[in-house]
């Protein structure tokens, strides 16, 4: 057995474990993120490994400006969508809430979304949002009551940092094959941003608008 291989798994989820509690303003969203810390006591290194290898593994675990940024979206949020199940139908208006917060000492947020399907009945929804700092991409992970799939995505962020552009990989439940799934969140205000989403149509094969998300902050 190879220890190294057993022991790195073992190092990226201890390195968690042994964060230090941080203090940031009352009512600041990000008031949870704690920064990873060094351990009470030393830990011996496994054969080979260096201390610039530790620092690598708990440089992975600290959170930064961008778990920050996830965890400014936190509170409560309601708003107004609409659907296109294909190309040329017409739109589906549905009211949805959701609600944002942020876990694991802010290095990750959490969404529960809830809404409903016309003719299909309530929909709701549950997705965990970060930022791999080895990869230096967002991640995200969705599930919801409308499939038994899980679907997985990354995302970048633009320059000015309000617009966070996501591509998730799905399986299509017509084709029976994997397809993509383009989501652009865009900040429009303190308090309110946009979600649209754009998928493949499985007859056509060509993208299109999906959905349009309208969301608003409720107050504290």
């Amino acid at each position: 057995m190879n220890f190294q291989k057993v022991i790195l798994p073992v190092c990226l989820s201890v390195v968690g474990l042994l964060a230090v509690a941080g203090s940031l303003a009352a009512g600041d969203p990000t008031k949870d993120i704690k920064p990873a810390g060094q351990p009470a006591g030393e830990m011996p290194l496994p054969p080979g490994w260096t201390p610039q290898d530790m620092q690598a593994c708990m440089a992975a675990a600290t959170p930064g400006a961008q778990h920050q940024m996830l965890a400014a979206g936190a509170g409560n949020w309601s708003g107004k969508s609409q659907m296109w199940m294909a190309p040329g139908t017409p739109a589906i208006d549905t009211a949805n809430t959701c609600t944002v917060t942020p876990i694991m000492d802010g290095r990750y947020v959490k969404t529960e979304f809830t809404g409903d399907m016309p003719g299909m009945g309530p929909f709701t929804g549950f997705g965990i949002n970060g930022f791999d700092n080895v990869s230096k991409k967002f991640v995200a992970t969705w599930i919801d009551n409308m499939g038994t799939g899980i679907m997985n995505g990354t995302g970048e962020v633009s320059s000015d940092g309000k617009v966070i552009t996501w591509t998730f990989s799905v399986n299509c439940p017509i084709t029976g094959k994997p397809t993509t799934l383009r989501e652009i969140e865009t900040i429009t205000g303190p308090n309110t941003k946009t979600l649209e989403m754009w998928g493949i149509d499985p007859k056509s094969g060509k993208e299109f608008k999906s959905m349009f998300i309208e969301l608003t902050r409720q107050p504290a």
